[in-house]
């Protein structure tokens, strides 16, 4: 395969993407829009908007309940349903105006809500990730839970976007869950309080009884690579030796943070390729300045990891950077370019794929770990604020297995005593245009 090399100072001159996975349960949402049709027929290069606008005639003519023929619920309907017929569910979507304000709030980490991330696959609403901290996660919500009634009510013929809508709500409200539990096919049923979250990108905690750093990153929004390089020397002058990274439950956010995320421990090599409509595929490189390039390294991921936390793990397996440790990451490869409509909403399109820099698609397929370990219902993460508070033994005693097999592999893999892995540098980071992946 031949690949062509892209500098990441490139990407900056190309238009915004935006590609937050799935859908984020905030205030009042956003998602795919409803299905009202499948556009043109196969084949055609031209849409018939003369059969559209005979469709949208006898609708406002006929149809009985007139409180509902609307006509932007409508236009938006016929819009999103244009996008579903692509078939690339939950992922390329259609964003209302006031959807479009919502992922804005997003970047600049203003959330409301419960606090979850969810999916249409396979016909079912599914739970990509709960966000730290976040009602969702405090009442015990789970990646790869299905959702099955919002309020009591059957979700299984509802579109995503209709779903968020129900979930979505002020804060201090209420709304209660019927989930599933696929692995066991329990359901049980949560009562959540929607609130304003405030949401901790990067964290870290000293593994009691070592001198391990678990290191979290929440999501990849903008400023992750700050903090993470503030982290990083909090931990270099800590005197500790080796760092867990937990991408669990990180759900992505933007290009440039992956790109730089995964630079910080990466000396040489690529971060990612890209592959285009027309086949082309072009290579990302790493960015010089790396803080942690040789430091002992091991990656926790789960069903949860996406977008790009899929891209630095990936870049940090085919580097053999760092092993993988936890279960197969959710699957999305394809970044999202935004293209504003003329009333504010957006279209929000696949134009790229991802590939891991050895050229593996994890579209649809997720990145395998290299020592897979799941967790049971009964079992939870543990991440570095309830880290921060254990005991050695409580920590052997708890039910967050991956923790503790990570901890056993970095400490397999550490280095001679002596040497200083963390290498401080005051190098500025390149400045990119903001683009999301998913």
């Amino acid at each position: 395969m031949a690949v062509q090399r892209k500098e990441p100072e490139r990407l900056a001159q190309r238009r915004k993407r935006l590609g937050r996975l799935c859908v984020v349960v905030l205030v009042s949402g956003f998602g795919v829009g409803w299905l009202a049709g499948s556009g043109c027929a196969s084949g055609r290069k031209e849409p018939n908007l003369n059969l559209v606008a005979q469709a949208w005639s006898e609708i406002s003519k006929n149809y009985v309940d007139r409180s509902a023929v609307d006509s932007t619920e409508l236009t938006y309907g016929a819009i999103g349903g244009m996008v579903d017929a692509l078939g690339d569910t939950g992922h390329s979507s259609f964003l209302t105006p006031e959807m479009v304000k919502e992922l804005g709030k997003m970047e600049r980490g203003e959330f409301k809500g419960v606090g979850i991330e969810i999916q249409s696959r396979n016909g079912q609403v599914v739970v990509v990730s709960p966000m730290d901290g976040s009602p969702a996660e405090k009442a015990g919500v789970h990646p790869g839970d299905v959702i099955l009634r919002v309020g009591g009510r059957d979700v299984a013929d509802w579109p995503l976007n209709r779903v968020v809508q129900e979930i979505a709500g002020r804060p201090g409200t209420k709304v209660t869950l019927t989930l599933l539990e696929p692995r066991t096919g329990r359901e049980r049923q949560l009562t959540l309080v929607r609130a304003s979250i405030k949401l901790h990108e990067v964290t870290w905690a000293r593994v009691p009884g070592t001198d391990i750093a678990h290191l979290r990153l929440a999501t990849f929004d903008a400023g992750v690579t700050r903090d993470l390089r503030r982290a990083l020397g909090e931990i270099r002058d800590a005197g500790l030796g080796a760092i867990i990274l937990d991408l669990r439950n990180n759900p992505g956010g933007l290009l440039d943070e992956a790109i730089s995320v995964a630079s910080q421990f990466l000396e040489f090599g690529d971060v990612l390729l890209t592959r285009d409509t027309r086949g082309k595929v072009e290579a990302v490189g790493v960015e010089k300045g790396g803080m942690a390039t040789s430091m002992p390294l091991v990656l926790l991921v789960n069903e949860g990891s996406a977008s790009a936390a899929e891209i630095v793990a990936g870049a940090l397996q085919d580097g053999h950077r760092a092993r993988l440790v936890g279960q197969t990451t959710f699957g999305t490869g394809t970044v999202l370019e935004e293209f504003r409509l003329s009333d504010g909403s957006a279209l929000l399109l696949a134009v790229q794929e991802w590939l891991t820099p050895s050229g593996r698609s994890f579209w649809h397929k997720g990145i395998v770990p290299d020592l897979p370990l799941p967790l049971s219902g009964d079992e939870e993460a543990l991440f570095p604020a309830a880290v921060k508070s254990m005991t050695p033994r409580q920590l052997e005693q708890s039910t967050d297995r991956q923790l503790r097999k990570a901890i056993q592999v970095v400490t397999e893999d550490r280095r001679q005593p002596g040497e200083n892995p963390v290498v401080q540098t005051s190098d500025p980071l390149p400045a990119r245009q903001a683009v999301r992946v998913r």
